[in-house]
């Protein structure tokens, strides 16, 4: 008797602890261009390095995130890129458009394959949430 109770109370912290340890994730909707950038590598960069601050100050529940990367390769193999990151409030379980914070960054490279330019894509998809984030860290 007293052992089951003991595993009971073990259970139950070992799931407090687990639960606890899973962080919300923010809403992220990415609007790219399909062969430049897909929803799971946009949610991936925007969970790199996510400061704990940043949900305290901006709650999961109230705040999401689009990411577009546009663009691509031209005629003479030049990959020109925008990647635009913006902070919209939360509609339930969409996004109003009404954004609070935006950043853009734009890239080209010369005489580049699709892979490179895929890179330069996450690249500049990076810079953008760096700038949102530092944004709003700062304010």
């Amino acid at each position: 008797m007293q052992a089951t109770r003991l595993f009971a109370a073990l259970l139950l912290t070992c799931a407090g602890q687990a639960f606890a340890a899973a962080a919300p994730a923010y809403l992220v909707v990415d609007h790219s261009t399909e062969i430049l950038m897909n929803q799971a590598k946009a949610q991936a960069l925007w969970e790199a390095d996510l400061p704990a601050k940043l949900s305290k100050i901006y709650p999961v529940k109230k705040w999401g995130f689009v990411t577009e990367v546009e663009g691509g390769m031209d005629k003479d193999q030049n990959c020109v890129i925008t990647a635009r990151t913006m902070m919209m409030p939360r509609n339930g379980k969409t996004l109003a458009f009404k954004p609070a914070k935006t950043a853009t960054t734009y890239g080209m490279q010369s005489a580049s394959s699709l892979e490179q330019c895929q890179t330069l894509a996450k690249t500049k998809l990076s810079e953008s949430i760096s700038a949102v984030r530092s944004a709003l860290l700062k304010d």
